[in-house]
């Protein structure tokens, strides 16, 4: 008898606040959104710049804050997610509520899709460049949410995202995503190639680290048994 399909990774969720109001989608192994993805966001997702559909994946990111989209659609190609989000944020302040409330909801949607860590590698590391920039990601689902995040860039800016946001993204999606991660920038000039390099090893760690291995469907990835809280 033929072993069923496995439950698909997936989740949609809305996340509203006096500051933000946001909608997503996620899929992590790519492919079609869950029944309940609010149909505004794949209306909207025509009208995007951050965006490309493909046979495996449909991404589509809408935040006000270009530079933020351009970095959520590098993480979601590489790793292998289909992603739909938008978000209106108090920009007329600054960029801040916006870019931390769109990490925090983009974690908790990772972290409801992903479901039990039964089967997967749990652990994921990679190096990706970007030119002369070089960073190393590496990831634990760990149900224990920590980053350390060393970008070392010294602008005030890259288009309308602040720098100091950069790092607080990464940090903000750990957060909400209850998991370990340790992005570092090794070396490199330009700002935007380093910022750019960090979420691409961040993606890549990431897919490997949800990676499912076969033979082991059932089985809790920690000597404890668990992986829970």
């Amino acid at each position: 008898m033929a072993s069923s399909a496995p439950a698909p990774r997936w989740a949609a969720l809305s996340r509203d606040t006096n500051e933000t109001s946001i909608q997503l989608a996620l899929n992590l192994d790519g492919g079609d959104f869950p029944p309940n993805t609010d149909s505004r966001l794949l209306d909207a997702s025509k009208q995007s710049h951050a965006a490309q559909s493909n046979k495996s994946q449909t991404i589509s990111i809408n935040t006000g804050i270009g530079f933020l989209d351009h970095m959520l659609h590098a993480l979601s190609k590489h790793a292998g997610w289909s992603m739909v989000l938008a978000c209106k944020g108090d920009l007329h302040i600054d960029d801040h509520h916006t870019a931390e409330d769109v990490c925090i909801a983009l974690g908790y949607a990772f972290h409801q899709a992903l479901g039990s860590a039964a089967g997967i590698a749990r652990f994921g590391s990679a190096y990706c460049p970007l030119d002369e920039a070089l960073s190393r990601a590496v990831v634990d689902i760990s149900n224990r949410p920590h980053s350390v995040i060393d970008l070392g860039l010294k602008r005030e800016m890259i288009g309308n995202l602040s720098c100091e946001m950069i790092p607080h993204c990464m940090q903000s999606f750990a957060q909400g995503a209850r998991i370990t991660l340790h992005v570092h920038c090794l070396h490199g000039e330009n700002d935007h190639h380093r910022a750019e390099s960090a979420f691409k090893a961040l993606a890549v760690a990431i897919r490997t680290a949800i990676t499912r291995i076969k033979g082991k469907e059932d089985e809790i990835p920690s000597t404890k048994g668990t992986l829970s809280a």
